[in-house]
C-alpha cells in the first residue's frame, strides 16, 4: 500500500507526498481498501469551528461591513426624531384661603395622578391642544425616491437635473399662515408648486390656481382659502398640502405624546412629546400643557360655580322666611300685650335655635357630599352620624318646652322661627360672598414646574446603537453564512478525508488563479510549469514527479493515467505540468490526451483539432511515428486525440490499445494519460487495466466526497484499483479547519516554502 512520506526534493523543498509503495510497482489489480476509521459525528468540535469562521474572516468581514453601510445608509434616510419634556405638579388645594371647614371640604380635592394622566390623554385636552396650534394642517415636500430623506436633510452636492427639480432640497421649506378647505377635501392632497413670484395650487377637482406669497388665495365656489407666508425654495419643487380630520390628528398628536408619574405617589409628572424637529415638539408640548392647566382651572371654578348658584336660589326663601317669622312674632307680642321671655325660657331658646342652624348646615353639606360620595363612604357616615346626634338633642329640649305655660311656649317658638330664619339668611350671604372670592381666585390644582424643552440631538434612529446591532447583526449573519457554506459545501476539504476514504493522497496541488483555464478561455492555453516556474504549485509538481520517479522504478509500465469523477477537476492541468516537470528534469516523456470525446491539451501545444493523433494510431490508419509531436520542452512528445472517433469505448478495447502502451514503455521514461471522468465514461476504466498506475484527481472544496467514493466503486468492479489521488487547487482561503500554509522563500529560486498538513 502507499504510505504517507516525507520527501525531499531535488531543490530541499520539504513536501508532504506520499510514496508509492510495493503496489505500485504489481499489476493494477483490485485489492481492499482499508475500512476507514470511525469517527463520532455527534461531537461538536468548537476549535473546528473557530477555525473554519477563522477561515472565512474575509465574508464575515464583508458581511459586517455591508451591514453597517446599511446601517448608515438607513441613518441617512430615516427622518430624525426629537423629544421635549416638561415636569407638571399636582397640587392639593388647601391652604389658599382660610376658608371654613364645610367650605374646605367643599373645593378640596387630593391629587391622583391616573385619573389626570388619562384626563390628559383625553380628546378634550388633546382637541384644544390640535386647535391651538393647527396641528390638523400638514405641510410635506416632495422626496426623491430611495433616498429622498437624505438629499433634503444633507447638502449633498447634487446637480440641479429636470427630473430632480421638484424634490427637497436642505433648507428649503414654505409658511403655511391658514388653510381652509370644504368637508369633501379633508383628508384629500392639495398640489402646490413653487413658481417664480409665488405658487401654483391645483385643488383636488383639478384646478389650477396661482397664488402671491403674503396674500390670501380664495376659491369661494370651492369653499378653499389658503395663505402663504414666506418660500423659502427653488422655482419647480412641489409639496403636498392637506388637512386631515380632527380624529386623525388627535390620533396622531396621542401617539406621539407619553405621560408618567416620577415616583410613586409623588403627584409629579413627567410629560414627553416627540416630533420631527425641536421646536415641533416644544410646540405641541407646551400647548398640550396649556389646555389641561386651562381645563383644570375650569373645572375648580366649574365646582364653585354650582355651589354658588344652588345658594343664591336659597336666598329669596331664606329672605323671605325670615321676614315671615319676624311679622308673626311681633303680631303676637302686640297681641299680648308685649310678653317677654324668662331667662330659663330664653337660654333653651338659643340652645334649640343652635341646635336647628347646626342642623340646616349639615342638610347643606349633605347635598354637596352626596353628589361626591355614597353613603358608604366614611365622610358620608360620619355627616349621617353628626344629624343623628344633633336631632336627638333637638327633640330632647323640645321634650323640655312642653312643661313651659302656652304663652311662653308660643312665645319661645315664634322666638327659635325668626331667629333660625335670621341664621340661614346670614350663613347663606356669608358662603355666597366666601363662594365669589374663592371663584375669583381659582388657579386649579396643577402647576408648570419645567416648560418644555427639547435636546438638539435625536432620540431616534440612535446612530451609535444602530450602527453597534447593524454590527452585530454583520457579524453573526457572516459567521452563518460561512457555517452554511461549510455545512453546503460537500467538497473534499483536505487529505484526510480522502484518507479515510482508504484512498493515499500523492500530492496537494496549490491554487494557482492564474492557471485557472477552466471556463471559456479559447486559444493557446499556457502551460505553468513554463510561464511561472517559481510559482507554488509548480514545485508541488516537482514534488510528486519525484515520488512517482522513485516509486515506479519497478512498476509493471511506466505509464501513468489521470483521471476524476467529473469534469472540471483539473486532470489535463495536472497532466500536462507533471509531463514538463519531468521532462525538465531529464526524463523523456509522453503525454498522451485519451479523452476521445473532448480532449484539449492540444491548446497547450498549438495543435489544429484534426491533427492525427490516439485514434489514428488504435485504429491503425497511422503509425505512432506519425503521430507524435515533438513539444518545445527537450524531452517532452505529445499524442493528442486525433479526430474524435464515432466509438472511442470500443477503440479503447483493442488490443491495440496495449501495443501502443508497450511501445511508450518501450520508449519513454514515462507516459501520461489524461482520461476523461470515470462517472461520465467507461474510457479511464479500460486505460487504466493496461496501464500501470491510476491516479484520481480531487478538486479541492467541490469535488464531493460521495463521487470520490463512487469512482473507487467503479474502477474496483471492473478489476481497476486507484493508486492514490492527488488533491488540486487547494486554496487555505477554503480550507476546512485544520489545514493551513505557512509561506516563506530562501532557497533556489530565492525563497523558501513549508506546507503544513494537520490531521485529526
Amino acid at each position: 500500500m502507499l504510505g504517507p512520506n516525507v520527501f525531499q526534493d531535488d531543490f530541499g523543498t520539504n513536501v508532504m507526498n506520499l510514496l508509492p509503495g510495493p503496489d505500485l510497482a504489481e499489476p493494477n489489480r483490485t485489492q481492499p481498501s482499508a475500512p476507514p476509521p470511525q469517527q463520532r459525528d455527534d461531537e461538536i468540535d468548537l476549535g473546528d469551528l473557530l477555525l473554519r469562521i477563522w477561515a472565512g474572516k474575509f465574508l464575515v468581514a464583508l458581511t459586517a461591513a455591508a451591514a453597517v453601510a446599511i446601517s448608515v445608509f438607513y441613518i441617512a434616510v430615516t427622518p430624525p426624531t426629537y423629544q421635549a419634556d416638561a415636569l407638571l405638579q399636582l397640587e392639593e388645594r388647601s391652604g389658599r384661603l382660610a376658608l371654613p371647614s364645610a367650605m374646605r371640604d367643599l373645593v378640596e380635592n387630593d391629587p391622583r395622578s391616573m385619573t389626570e394622566i388619562e384626563i390628559m390623554r383625553s380628546r378634550m385636552i388633546m382637541r384644544d391642544a390640535v386647535a391651538s396650534l393647527n396641528l390638523d394642517w400638514r405641510v410635506q415636500p416632495a422626496l426623491a425616491p430611495f433616498a429622498g430623506e437624505a438629499l433634503a436633510r444633507y447638502q449633498l452636492p447634487i446637480p440641479e437635473l429636470r427630473f430632480l427639480a421638484p424634490y427637497a432640497r436642505r433648507g428649503e421649506s414654505i409658511e403655511l399662515d391658514f388653510l381652509e378647505v370644504p368637508p369633501r377635501w379633508i383628508n384629500q392632497p392639495i398640489q402646490l408648486l413653487v413658481i417664480d413670484g409665488g405658487y401654483r395650487i391645483t385643488t383636488p377637482d383639478g384646478a389650477v390656481t396661482d397664488g402671491t406669497v403674503g396674500e390670501m388665495l380664495r376659491i369661494p365656489d370651492a369653499g378653499f382659502s389658503v395663505q402663504i407666508n414666506a418660500i423659502t425654495a427653488r422655482p419647480g419643487r412641489e409639496y403636498t398640502l392637506r388637512q386631515v380630520s380632527e380624529l386623525a390628528a388627535v390620533g396622531q398628536l396621542r401617539g406621539r405624546f407619553s405621560v408618567s408619574e416620577r415616583g410613586r405617589g409623588s403627584g409629579i409628572l413627567e410629560l414627553r412629546m416627540t416630533a420631527p424637529n425641536p421646536r415641533e415638539a416644544e410646540r405641541a408640548l407646551n400647548a398640550l400643557s396649556q389646555a389641561y392647566l386651562r381645563q383644570n382651572i375650569a373645572r375648580s371654578a366649574a365646582e364653585a360655580e354650582s355651589s354658588l348658584q344652588f345658594i343664591e336660589a336659597q336666598l329669596p326663601q331664606a329672605e323671605a322666611a325670615m321676614r315671615e317669622a319676624e311679622a308673626a312674632l311681633n303680631a303676637y307680642r302686640q297681641e299680648q300685650s308685649s310678653i317677654d321671655l324668662s331667662f330659663e325660657t330664653q337660654n333653651l331658646l338659643t340652645r334649640i335655635t343652635r341646635l336647628e342652624a347646626q342642623l340646616l348646615d349639615l342638610q347643606a353639606r349633605e347635598e354637596t357630599v352626596s353628589r361626591r360620595y355614597t353613603e358608604s363612604h366614611p365622610v358620608y357616615q360620619e355627616l349621617l352620624a353628626d344629624r343623628a346626634r344633633l336631632e336627638a338633642e333637638l327633640e330632647r329640649l323640645r321634650g323640655e318646652t312642653a312643661i313651659l305655660p302656652e304663652t311662653q311656649r308660643e312665645i319661645l317658638n315664634l322666638t327659635r322661627n325668626l331667629e333660625l330664619t335670621q341664621s340661614i339668611y346670614t350663613q347663606l350671604v356669608k358662603r355666597a360672598q366666601e363662594i365669589r372670592v374663592l371663584q375669583a381666585s381659582t388657579v386649579g390644582n396643577v402647576r408648570i414646574v419645567d416648560t418644555a424643552v427639547a435636546s438638539g440631538r435625536p432620540v431616534a434612529p440612535r446612530r451609535n446603537l444602530v450602527i453597534a446591532l447593524g454590527l452585530m447583526l454583520g457579524l453573526m449573519a457572516g459567521v452563518a453564512l460561512v457555517l452554511l457554506r461549510g455545512w453546503l459545501r460537500k467538497g473534499v476539504q483536505g487529505p484526510a478525508e480522502l484518507e479515510k476514504l482508504g484512498l493515499p493522497v500523492f500530492a496537494t496541488i496549490n491554487y494557482s488563479a492564474a492557471a485557472d483555464a477552466r471556463g471559456a478561455r479559447k486559444g493557446r492555453l499556457p502551460i505553468l510549469a513554463r510561464e511561472d516556474p517559481t510559482d507554488l504549485t509548480v514545485e508541488a509538481f516537482r514534488s510528486l514527479r519525484t515520488s512517482l520517479h522513485f516509486g515506479m522504478l519497478d512498476a509493471r509500465t511506466r505509464s501513468l493515467a489521470l483521471t476524476s469523477s467529473a469534469p472540471g477537476a483539473g486532470k489535463s492541468f495536472n497532466a500536462v505540468n507533471l509531463a514538463t516537470v519531468a521532462a525538465e528534469a531529464g526524463q523523456k516523456v509522453c503525454l498522451v490526451d485519451a479523452d476521445l470525446r473532448r480532449g484539449q491539451l492540444r491548446r497547450h501545444f498549438d495543435l489544429d483539432r484534426d491533427a492525427t493523433g490516439l485514434a489514428e494510431v488504435l485504429s491503425g490508419e497511422a503509425s505512432l511515428d506519425e503521430a507524435l509531436v515533438e513539444t518545445a520542452v527537450e524531452g517532452l512528445f505529445f499524442l493528442p486525440t486525433g479526430r474524435y472517433p464515432p466509438n472511442p469505448s470500443e477503440l479503447l478495447m483493442r488490443s491495440s490499445l496495449g501495443d501502443l502502451i508497450s511501445e511508450l514503455d518501450r520508449r519513454f521514461d514515462l507516459a501520461i494519460f489524461d482520461t476523461p471522468p470515470v462517472l461520465a465514461v467507461t474510457d479511464p476504466v479500460i486505460i487504466g487495466r493496461n496501464v500501470g498506475a491510476t491516479i484520481a484527481v480531487v478538486r479541492h472544496a467541490e469535488t464531493p466526497v460521495g463521487e470520490i467514493s463512487a469512482l473507487m466503486k467503479t474502477m474496483e468492479a471492473s478489476g481497476v484499483k486507484v493508486s492514490g489521488a492527488i488533491l488540486n487547487g487547494f486554496d487555505p482561503r477554503k480550507a476546512g479547519a485544520g489545514y493551513g500554509y505557512g509561506y516563506g522563500y530562501g532557497y533556489g529560486y530565492g525563497y523558501r516554502y513549508e506546507y503544513r498538513n494537520r490531521t485529526e
